[in-house]
């Protein structure tokens, strides 16, 4: 689709004026206030984000077809017969009768039209609430002429909105931005990185990767091929298990100006557990699903395997287990290319689960240079009650020395509480944390402070099952927590159960397993 969607690079971002931030604002509340509408009809906020995610992408098109006619340059992209006009002039059944096969006839296309309209279903059967849908909404407003700044910022804000819709279950796909910018801050994605997500999501990790590289590398500072990088999107591969939440992070990556080729797919529907990588990472962002379960099972260089709904034989990885979590590093560390580096979010049990989790942080440890941990503190996911951290690490060449020599841990769990609305965490928030992090310096110029705190190899080997949930410092008097609210206690409860529940399961895990592997005595 080269030359269909081109746009003008984004200004850059951060610098964007209080009018823009103002109409982009504005621009959403207009969009959301069919939400309400559509919620009464019956469709959840993700699903009206979905149906919008069609109708704004068929009229981007459309319009784009029409501007480049005007300047002499005509490209047909859509097919025959399919354009905004025609779809404008129906109404009642007429108009819902062309709606569905126009999403049928663009899921048959190659590229991003498959990816986003494969499978696609008219989810508002109301003709009333559909016609006022395109004709008072999407229709009266000219997408060609918003900035990509303000597209992309405010399809941004329609997934955050949808996402705090609990019982659609979408706040899973959906990582803070803070934390993800903070994270991007410290690994500082280059033009020539190729930046991989094997569970993107909505692209949060892949967009803000993207929004970096335009603003601190301008198009004017880029070789040619540095350009299409960006432009098209060659430098940004993501996975997405779910094609409903795939569609909107193609949708994301387009609205925020990254434009791919006719036959090119950013991001790939399926498991990234069950296909070797079509391409190797220089940089990986990540924050693989928190599901204790693999719908797979995975044979490691032990050669051992667990009977479920599939097997996936990768000798690559270097332990069997059934946790999807445990895989994922797995999965991460072998995608890497060498000198590649990960910011990676995991849950707390992936740092002290025994069994297939010390196998697995012992050859981490060891094969590749695990250099800082970020502990996360409760209330900045919309999953409640999840105790997260971010790990960093780098893949290195063979050798017989353990690549590992501190692993530098950051505690911002410690005397922090957030909440989703009382007080949402905010990049300012991690600044400290940046700051210790020493982003493209010697990690040798990093200083120890009352939060961060350095840790050897031969002290992380010692610990009780390589254990790296490491706490030094002790909640006072002097802190926050005697401040906290009925709901801050119970997700602090919360998270306790669910780490408790994950140590039992695992140990279920590893009994059931070792039943299968080995005979009865």
């Amino acid at each position: 689709m080269t030359d269909t969607l081109t746009e003008e690079p984004a200004e850059t971002p951060g610098a964007k004026s209080r009018e823009t931030a103002a109409h982009t604002r504005s621009l959403v509340d207009k969009l959301w206030s069919y939400c309400d509408v559509l919620r009464d009809a019956g469709v959840p906020a993700i699903d009206y984000v979905e149906q919008l995610t069609y109708l704004l992408f068929l009229k981007m098109m459309d319009e784009q077809e029409k501007k480049l006619a005007r300047r002499g340059r005509p490209h047909r992209t859509l097919p025959p017969g399919i354009d905004w006009d025609t779809l404008a002039s129906k109404k009642g059944g007429d108009l819902k009768e062309y709606y569905e096969r126009v999403l049928e006839e663009l899921g048959r296309r190659p590229g991003m039209f498959r990816l986003i309209f494969l499978g696609a279903q008219n989810k508002i059967q109301a003709t009333g609430l559909l016609e006022r849908l395109i004709k008072d909404l999407i229709g009266k407003i000219q997408w060609s002429k918003e900035g990509v700044d303000v597209k992309g910022d405010a399809y941004e804000e329609l997934l955050s909105r949808s996402a705090s819709d609990v019982k659609s279950g979408a706040g899973q796909y959906f990582t803070p931005r803070p934390l993800i910018r903070a994270m991007v801050d410290c690994v500082q994605p280059t033009p020539e990185d190729t930046i991989v997500d094997p569970a993107c999501g909505t692209g949060g990790f892949l967009l803000l990767a993207n929004e970096y590289l335009r603003r601190e590398h301008p198009m004017e500072s880029l070789n040619p091929d540095q350009r299409n990088r960006l432009i098209h999107g060659w430098a940004f591969r993501g996975v997405e298990l779910v094609r409903g939440t795939a569609r909107l992070a193609a949708m994301n990556m387009l609205t925020h100006g990254v434009i791919p080729d006719e036959h090119q797919e950013i991001i790939e529907v399926g498991d990234a557990l069950l296909a070797e990588p079509k391409v190797r990472a220089s940089l990986v962002l990540a924050n693989p699903p928190f599901g204790q379960k693999s719908a797979i099972t995975v044979v490691g260089e032990d050669g051992k395997a667990v009977k479920d709904e599939a097997v996936y034989a990768s000798r690559d990885f270097w332990v069997t287990t059934k946790n999807k979590q445990l895989n994922f590093v797995q999965h991460i560390a072998k995608l890497l290319k060498i000198d590649g580096r990960a910011a990676v979010v995991l849950p707390d049990n992936v740092l002290f689960e025994g069994g297939a989790g010390e196998t697995i942080r012992r050859r981490l440890l060891k094969e590749y240079d695990v250099h800082t941990l970020l502990r996360l503190p409760t209330g900045i996911f919309y999953a409640g009650g999840v105790k997260a951290n971010v790990l960093f690490f780098e893949r290195r060449r063979p050798s017989d020395r353990p690549w590992t020599s501190k692993l530098w841990v950051y505690d911002f769990r410690t005397g922090e509480s957030f909440t989703l609305k009382q007080r949402p965490l905010r990049r300012e928030h991690l600044q400290d944390f940046v700051d210790c992090y020493l982003p493209g310096k010697p990690r040798g110029e990093r200083v120890e402070t009352d939060r961060f705190k350095a840790f050897t190899y031969d002290e992380l080997i010692a610990r009780d099952k390589v254990n790296l949930d490491i706490s030094w410092q002790q909640d006072g008097g002097d802190d926050k927590s005697a401040e906290h609210s009925p709901e801050e206690i119970a997700r602090s409860i919360a998270a306790d159960l669910r780490t408790a529940l994950t140590q039992i399961e695992a140990i279920a895990a590893a009994l059931t397993t070792n039943g299968q592997a080995e005979p009865s005595h």
